[in-house]
């Protein structure tokens, strides 16, 4: 085999072309993205990953609103515990 002809450098090219196939494939087997058309990369879709991060954040809005609420309740604890005693005894009577 000649070293300077143009069927070594075929050669080349061809074993070039056969790493990327192969290195491609690796890739998309364990999900790593993988370089677009225009060298973008480009993302595996998991519809259950998707889904469980949907219900995952849905699941923070609702305990976001239970700290809210568990806030508000205990600042009114606070209150209660910190006011005079005379003050809440007197609210108390006007309550009846």
């Amino acid at each position: 085999m000649e070293f300077g002809g143009p069927t070594f450098v075929l050669a080349i090219v061809a074993m070039s072309f056969v790493a990327w196939i192969i290195t491609t494939q690796i890739r998309a087997r364990h999900g790593y993205p993988l370089e677009g058309e225009w060298g973008g990369k480009v993302h595996k879709e998991n519809p259950e990953l998707a889904r469980q991060n949907q219900l995952l954040a849905q699941e923070n809005d609702l305990l976001r609103g239970k700290i809210g609420r568990l806030e508000e309740r205990l600042s009114v604890l606070e209150r209660i515990a910190t006011d005079a005693p005379a003050r809440l005894t007197a609210e108390i009577e006007n309550l009846r």
